[in-house]
């Protein structure tokens, strides 16, 4: 285990005990230690040098179809990126302009963190649900869409550190005073901070879902059906990133403003269906939008639906109360 690894389990373990340890006459039933088992579950980064790195193997030829199938909605056929979503590709001799398209290919040092952050975060709204072997082929493939490996080169815990990416020598040692490679400051650190600038707000994780006046979405619903939507609509936040339930605001996936009773890849205005999706003529009622949430590929094979799929049949019919209200 690395060091800020051991120093994030030690950290999670005292804040365990804390927890489990209210002051005398309070019980907040809040926390408990951490086992060894669970900060092994979250001892997997891979370093630079490739320490971490799993058995397995994969080729970029194994790894394009797992990427059409779970990477390829977000990030493009050839990793050009769609909607608001990363490029993977493209971007080298930027680096230096007014404009740096940073991509694994132009920016990225290491491809055995590409391999890391590929196994631990990905595919979006579903991470970790990639096999080791599926994880090497797909980052094989990541690496040849920029031309750094061969199509048929195989990448494990053997060929992945010695991977020359082009921006490697692009990075230099940070020796501010407040790095580990400096003298540690200790006292009276930082002056005074003033907020120059904030982020654009892109609503990923809105606060309130709002109706087209503005307030948020209201319904006289009983109360298991209210349980129900409160329940669905925080699960929706997992799709909100693809999907808006505004009328015409499409994003990389359709508005899903009133889908229930409508004709599968119809949405005005989208016109980035999959093949398979586009001629499976179906309704979007809600027997079918729940056998789509369960598996989409088990459902329609071929779809670019990134989703691995919503085991729990009481989040399918909360999300389905949720998509129902939203819609009024």
């Amino acid at each position: 285990m690395c060091a800020w690894a051991e120093r994030a389990a030690a950290a999670a373990l005292a804040l365990g005990v804390a927890l489990a340890a209210p002051a005398a006459g309070q019980r907040y039933g809040l926390g408990t230690p951490a086992t060894a088992e669970q900060i092994a579950g979250w001892d997997i980064d891979v370093r630079p040098d490739g320490a971490g790195l799993p058995p397995g193997r994969g080729t970029a030829a194994e790894g394009e179809a797992l990427y059409m199938k779970r990477c390829a909605s977000c990030h493009g056929e050839f990793g050009e990126a769609r909607g608001r979503y990363p490029a993977l590709m493209g971007g080298r001799g930027t680096l230096a302009s007014e404009d740096p398209v940073k991509t694994v290919g132009s920016y990225w040092p290491y491809a055995t963190t590409v391999f890391d952050y590929v196994r631990r975060a990905m595919p979006f709204g579903h991470a970790q649900s990639l096999s080791d072997d599926e994880a090497y082929a797909i980052t094989a493939y990541v690496l040849n869409l920029s031309e750094v490996v061969g199509y048929e080169d195989v990448m494990d815990a053997k060929t992945l550190p010695a991977v020359k990416m082009p921006n490697r020598g692009g990075f230099v040692a940070d020796d501010r005073p407040d790095t580990l490679l400096g003298e540690p400051c200790m006292r009276e650190c930082r002056g005074a901070v003033k907020v120059i600038g904030k982020a654009r707000i892109i609503d990923v994780t809105p606060e309130t879902q709002a109706t087209s006046g503005g307030e948020p979405a209201r319904s006289p619903v009983a109360a298991g059906a209210a349980a129900d939507a409160a329940r669905g609509k925080a699960l929706w936040q997992q799709c909100a990133a693809c999907h808006s339930l505004e009328p015409g605001e499409h994003r990389v996936g359709p508005s899903l403003h009133a889908v229930l009773g409508r004709k599968a890849a119809a949405a005005d205005g989208f016109d980035r269906y999959s093949r398979a999706l586009a001629s499976a003529e179906l309704v979007w009622n809600e027997e079918n939008l729940a056998k789509f949430l369960r598996s989409p590929q088990d459902f329609i094979a071929g779809t670019t639906m990134p989703y691995a799929g919503m085991g729990d049949e009481a989040d399918i019919r909360a999300l389905l109360t949720w998509l129902r209200q939203a819609s009024q």
